[in-house]
């Protein structure tokens, strides 16, 4: 039982260094995920390695190819576009639920936080910031049911690729729009919370397929 149990503490180990590796851009879509070269690479045997593979897999970030073995997903145009849009009926309805709920304290942090991207001089760590931007939204917003969804969410939003978020133009925009989010929220304007999270989404999509299309 116990090596049983280990076994499962190793697996679970590569798979969280396997997402942090993806969140950080170390692999990106479309990268060959070979299983001895990560076991190197993340400092593990084998067998885990195997077993996290087999779960990013069964959670769709992972597919395997005929003599390629498993590759990191890419999403298409049409891919990206649901998942945006499912992002924005979820952030619309986090926004507005977060008007409702937030406390004052909540809003000073999320503030702050986006204090943060804008000096953060973009690429990951731009991205990194964001991420926790948003997730505080989901946290003001007091469902935890939204907030799984949310988790669920983010696996796909990881075969989105490299973050938009690589010059100060684009990071100002940001900014800005998560501003006006703040501005609503704060003022309890669940209306206006909802539009400004839906109107930055909108921005936010049109910005990712500018990239996708070079």
């Amino acid at each position: 039982m116990a090596k049983d149990a280990a076994d499962q503490s190793q697996g679970e180990l590569a798979f969280e260094k396997l997402m942090q590796a993806i969140e950080a851009g170390t692999y990106v879509p479309g990268d060959r995920l070979r299983e001895v070269e990560v076991a190197d690479r993340l400092s593990l045997s084998r067998t885990p390695v195997r077993e996290a593979l087999r779960r990013l897999e069964a959670e769709n970030i992972i597919e395997h190819r005929p003599r390629v073995g498993a590759v990191i997903r890419t999403l298409g145009q049409a891919e990206v576009v649901e998942l945006y849009e499912m992002r924005l009926v979820l952030e619309r309805t986090a926004a507005e639920m977060a008007a409702k709920h937030a406390a004052e304290a909540e809003v000073e942090d999320m503030a702050a936080i986006n204090d943060e991207i804008a000096g953060s001089g973009g690429g990951p760590k731009a991205a990194a910031i964001n991420q926790v931007f948003h997730h505080s939204i989901y946290v003001a917003a007091r469902n935890r049911f939204l907030l799984d969804a949310a988790r669920a969410m983010n696996n796909a939003l990881l075969l989105l690729g490299p973050t938009t978020l690589a010059d100060q133009d684009r990071i100002d925009t940001v900014v800005q729009q998560h501003g006006l989010i703040l501005d609503a929220i704060g003022a309890g304007d669940i209306e206006a919370a909802g539009a400004a999270a839906e109107a930055h989404l909108q921005t936010s999509l049109r910005y990712r397929l500018k990239v996708m299309r070079g």
